[in-house]
């Protein structure tokens, strides 16, 4: 974070980084305490972290599903319950929650990250007319592969390989739009989602192929 903060500042920008584990409620209750107080109202709140994990059939454990639980769904819960608490105070506020594609529909070898994604996009249908009810913009991202150090651990082909440059570029883009969705790439996005569409006995013989003997 650090490194970030460097460059930012040789661009002109400001970055102040807070170090927190956002599996630990009462962190991430002071960090956003800290960044109010300090910094001053939060206006726009991006719940970005997450991990990743290839989960294969034949090793699934209860431990790689609580880990994905833990940091994607609730460590986004964490975060995203003080951070409204004092939205809602003000009637104002503007939250973005990163999803996935891959919550649209199950694909092979993510169980765990998938089913925490979907929790995630679920949660933020829920909430999207309660939060514009007072006045809380609320938006809900669905990145596909993006070139990351994440990603490059991947020993799978990733169709539509997003730059981090260009994944920036269409999330500013949507959140200045404020809209609720914003997704990317397109065409991979509207081929998952047009996936949620297809009986089951044809989406699993899509699937099956994606499995190698």
């Amino acid at each position: 974070m650090d490194s970030l903060a460097d460059e930012a500042d040789k661009l002109g920008g400001l970055v102040l980084p807070f170090a927190l584990d956002i599996t630990k409620p009462e962190q991430a209750h002071k960090t956003v305490e800290d960044v109010e107080k300090n910094i001053g109202p939060i206006a726009l709140s991006i719940l970005n972290a997450g991990t990743y994990r290839r989960c294969d059939v034949l090793d699934l454990t209860a431990k790689v599903f609580h880990d994905h639980m833990d940091l994607n769904f609730m460590g986004t819960i964490n975060c995203l319950l003080p951070t409204l608490q004092h939205m809602r105070a003000r009637n104002k506020g503007h939250i973005a929650v990163v999803s996935s594609l891959t919550a649209y529909r199950g694909i092979p070898f993510a169980s765990a990250y998938g089913a925490s994604k979907a929790a995630l996009t679920n949660m933020c249908e829920s909430l999207k007319p309660e939060l514009g009810h007072i006045g809380i913009d609320l938006t809900i991202i669905h990145p596909g592969f993006v070139k990351t150090p994440l990603t490059d651990k991947n020993e799978f082909f990733m169709p539509f390989l997003v730059e981090v440059e260009d994944a920036a570029r269409f999330i500013a883009d949507g959140l200045e739009r404020r809209q609720f969705e914003i997704t990317f790439p397109r065409r991979f996005a509207f081929l998952l989602k047009l996936a949620r569409f297809l009986p089951y006995s044809l989406y699993f013989s899509i699937t099956r192929r994606l499995i190698k003997d």
